[in-house]
């Protein structure tokens, strides 16, 4: 019988909680699933053997000492830290953390951060030249303090080589699902899955967070209001002229106001919230794309076609295959 997967988790003080417990729950899962079989051997590893104050305030014990971890990992799963000063939140950079994961990454065989980690495997040289992600609200940090790194804000995890890095919180769940897929198939990710009762499995590609919340609040609180009502009545008369109507403007002046507010035109923008509402349609029904299209005020299956491959590259029928969540 082959030896068990060694999985260990960086640790430190103040480290989302989440990040730490999330991994680790699912690769006890894979171990429960398919017969009790230990396919996964999961340690905490923190400076200092023992006690970690989590960013929760619930405190972890961990396994080893950074000094005491052996050379070879399997898998290294590195969690992040935030600050949260009053202009939003900052990831954490402690060096001490940095220095290890330079020492053992070379003995790793994958390596992946979840959340803000991905600052560390930044700072310790690990993304230059790759395409990584992390939580959407650091991610400009990520791209400002590193220039060599392509920092993709949008997608739930990305995978470059034997190096993933993961997005905000619950998409801890969706990497180590992918892990678990990756080392042991699709079906055991599958039952594990199932037993946490997450949507499997999202794919990578799939966005973090909804068109709301892509772009930060305005210095209007009427084009913030305006915003979410569109969200909220999609398949309604979201023209120029009636939204400028709804906003008492003239529709030149109401134009400019948007663009400058929003950094896009309002027909940008409804359209993408249209796309979203479609996109949670064929992933949660069986709806077809006639219906689809006019309940999310596109009209007709060519506009949804049209709009679906200006948003994503991809025909909804393609994204249905995809995403489409069964029970």
């Amino acid at each position: 019988m082959s030896s068990s997967h060694r999985v260990v988790i960086a640790t430190f003080p103040d480290v989302d909680l989440l990040d730490v417990t999330g991994p680790a729950e699912v690769f006890a899962l894979a171990n429960r699933e398919g017969g009790g079989r230990v396919r996964y051997d999961v340690r905490l590893a923190s400076p200092v053997r023992g006690e970690v104050r989590t960013s929760a305030g619930v405190r972890v014990v961990t396994d080893l000492g950074f000094d005491e971890v052996e050379p070879t990992i399997d898998t290294l799963i590195v969690p992040g830290a935030v600050d949260t000063p009053p202009g939003g939140p900052v990831a954490r950079i402690d060096r001490e953390v940095v220095a290890w994961i330079e020492s053992v990454a070379p003995h790793a065989k994958r390596i992946a951060s979840v959340c803000v980690g991905a600052h560390l495997l930044a700072a310790a040289g690990l993304l230059d030249g790759r395409t990584a992600t992390t939580h959407w609200s650091t991610a400009g940090q990520l791209a400002a303090e590193h220039p060599h790194i392509v920092v993709d804000p949008d997608p739930i995890f990305i995978r470059s080589g034997r190096i993933w890095t993961g997005a905000g919180i619950s998409a801890c769940l969706d990497l180590s699902l992918a892990l678990v897929a990756e080392d042991h198939g699709e079906d055991l990710a599958l039952q594990v899955a199932r037993q946490l009762v997450v949507y499997l499995k999202r794919q990578g590609g799939q966005s973090q967070f909804s068109v709301p919340l892509s772009s930060p609040a305005t210095a209007r609180r009427d084009i913030d209001d305006l915003r979410f009502f569109i969200t909220e009545n999609v398949d309604g008369d979201l023209s120029t002229a009636a939204l400028a109507a709804k906003m008492c403007l003239s529709e030149r002046h109401f134009t400019r106001v948007f663009q400058q507010e929003t950094g896009a035109s309002a027909a940008v923008y409804v359209e993408a919230c249209r796309v979203e509402a479609a996109r949670r349609l064929l992933e949660t029904t069986d709806q077809p794309l006639e219906l689809i299209a006019t309940t999310v005020g596109l009209g007709s299956v060519e506009t949804l076609h049209r709009a679906f491959r200006r948003q994503l590259s991809a025909t909804p029928g393609d994204y249905r295959k995809r995403f489409r969540v069964t029970t």
